[in-house]
């Protein structure tokens, strides 16, 4: 079924194909969506590589969210590789400096640590908001917007000043959900499961969190399979949750409906 038929969708946040983002943008394009990637320019040859083995190979228009003038013109960028109409925006941006994760909150050197848990908070939470505004003048009535996020109703071992960003990035969507209502644009939130990328590895302890809970989980979890996680982002993109906006879908195999020991 091509759930994404016609539709112009935006995806951030590929550096390698082992990402979730980019099993999003191959599963949108199985759904027929017309594709455009964005990436910083550290990035952006990595991202290059990632978007050939995609089913057709997007463009990539440059776009660091935590530059303002990156932000003024991303409209403009759009139009430029043909894109004049964006009807998804798919968010899956995060970082948070080694130093604020990892331990006890308490035992890290503050030296310097509000600018790298403001940096977290900027990139991780705030970036969402930025990044919609941005597209919102080519997103017409009927548009969606998912981002990615992990669970935040916990304390998670480690996680620490990204699970606020997380928190953040929760609180922001119900919000923006609020006041996009008003022009049809549906926000929601994808809280996915732990699955192996590489942003993932970075995060201190997570191969030890993810063995420790992975006999909790109720359905069968490849944490090597990003997929099942691109289909519950399609799905919200595509026109069959016409009245889901403000909410978190959680595809984490059943893991945020329980609490066994």
């Amino acid at each position: 079924m091509q759930l994404l038929q016609g539709k112009n969708v935006l995806v951030t946040g590929i550096r390698t194909d082992a990402s979730i983002a980019f099993q999003v943008a191959k599963v949108a394009q199985e759904a027929g969506a017309n594709v455009v990637l964005s990436s910083v320019e550290r990035a952006m040859d990595l991202t290059l590589e990632a978007a050939a083995k995609l089913p057709t190979t997007p463009p990539v228009v440059e776009l660091d969210v935590t530059n303002d003038e990156h932000l003024a013109s991303l409209p403009q960028r759009l139009k430029e590789v043909g894109f004049d109409r964006i009807d998804g925006v798919v968010h899956s941006i995060a970082f948070a400096h080694r130093t604020v994760m990892g331990g006890n909150m308490f035992d890290n050197d503050p030296t310097g640590e509000w600018d790298r848990i403001s940096q977290a908070l900027r990139t991780s939470a705030y970036s969402y908001k930025a990044l919609v505004s941005a597209a919102k003048p080519l997103m017409p009535a009927g548009s969606a917007v998912v981002g990615l996020t992990y669970d935040s109703r916990f304390a998670w071992p480690d996680y620490n000043w990204m699970g606020v960003a997380k928190a953040c990035l929760e609180a922001t969507n119900r919000y923006m959900a609020r006041d996009l209502g008003r022009d049809e644009i549906r926000c929601n939130l994808v809280s996915a499961g732990s699955i192996l990328t590489p942003a993932a590895l970075g995060v201190p302890g997570f191969e030890e969190q993810m063995a420790a809970g992975s006999h909790k989980i109720p359905l069968p979890w490849d944490p090597k399979n990003a997929q099942p996680v691109a289909r519950s982002v399609v799905g919200l993109l595509s026109d069959w949750f016409p009245m889901t906006t403000g909410d978190v879908v959680f595809a984490d195999g059943g893991l945020h409906a329980v609490n066994e020991e």
